[in-house]
């Protein structure tokens, strides 16, 4: 029985990642701060589902905890790593710098000390589509320079990517690296773009609607996102020959089939039954205009692309959204 360690439990992916490797068969020992980026009664509420199922357990505790982590690793013994925890947000990093370097950097580290002293079969570990900045070249491929981050979010999600290769090629650790593009769905994050509408819109308070409208994200179902992670976590890398003698490899995981926002907005209407009132506003420092996923090796190396359309996955958002705020 494989004993998995997933990070962020309680946050977004890490909760619906965590559930579907229980159903498959897996031990999964969940691990959050809990914290108040956005509200903790969602995150609590994740979690309770989560301890509804079997072989699942669950530690409240800071990757920052130096002392607290090692023992972690030293008495779960865990086969495999799925770090999904992170200080999210492009934005909030402008306000509240030191939480991604508390987070992002000193929590990395030891996860990834963690893994090195206890021979982790395989690390698998969230990345971001904001490593490529303002990358004029779409889509955006795995072996695109990214060198020019544009917000510290995006900063520390590329030092992570430099961390995790040293560490790989030091100490032999099997290491993956997935960049998400835009994760939505049920039980999504309340300072996405998806959920925000959604809730503006129910409420007749006007939407903000940056670069007056003049964005493309490339929206990944969660769904999608946790079939990429879950193929990836069985697929442990090898060597990659003349790029890297470390058992060390990167994947896009997105839709590969960026959408405007207006068209998002016209959707969310649709499937709400009310139009939004929109306030157009210039570009936020730190955003960029488009992101667009390659994912040829996603489905060269593990057979699967992303590819639930707009309309299903915010179909299934809404009803989700009505659900569990009975609106």
């Amino acid at each position: 029985m494989v004993r998995i360690l997933v990070t962020g439990a309680a946050g977004f992916v890490g909760f619906h990642l965590s559930q579907r490797l229980i159903f498959r068969g897996d031990t999964v020992i969940g691990l959050d701060n809990l914290n108040s980026y956005y509200d903790i009664s969602l995150k609590k509420n994740r979690l309770a589902e989560l301890e509804k199922l079997p072989r699942f357990s669950f530690h409240k505790l800071d990757l920052a905890d130096r002392e607290n982590m090692a023992k972690l690793f030293s008495t779960e013994q865990f086969d495999l790593v799925a770090h999904m925890a992170a200080q999210a947000g492009v934005r909030y990093s402008l306000e509240n710098p030191y939480a991604y370097l508390d987070s992002n950097l000193v929590g990395f580290m030891n996860i990834l000390e963690g893994c090195r002293h206890s021979q982790i079969k395989h690390l698998v570990f969230a990345s971001s589509s904001s490593v490529y900045g303002k990358n004029k070249k779409i889509p955006f491929a795995v072996e695109d320079n990214v060198d020019y981050p544009i917000s510290l979010y995006a900063a520390t999600k590329k030092a992570n990517e430099l961390m995790a290769h040293s560490y790989s090629h030091l100490y032999n650790i099997p290491t993956t690296g997935l960049r998400f593009f835009t994760v939505y769905g049920p039980w999504g994050r309340p300072d996405m773009a998806v959920f925000l509408f959604t809730k503006a819109i129910l409420e007749d308070k006007p939407i903000k609607v940056f670069n007056h409208g003049q964005m493309q994200r490339d929206f990944t179902y969660v769904d999608d996102i946790v079939e990429g992670v879950v193929r990836v976590i069985d697929k442990i890398p090898a060597p990659q020959g003349e790029k890297t003698s470390a058992p060390y490899k990167i994947y896009n995981i997105g839709n590969n089939q960026p959408i405007e926002l207006m068209q998002l907005i016209e959707t969310l209407e649709e499937c709400l039954g009310k139009k939004a009132i929109k306030n157009m506003l210039p570009m936020q420092p730190g955003d960029v205009p488009i992101t667009y996923a390659n994912v040829d090796d996603l489905m060269q190396d593990v057979g699967f692309r992303p590819n639930t359309p707009l309309k299903v996955g915010i179909e299934k958002f809404v009803n989700w959204y009505r659900s569990y705020y009975q609106v």
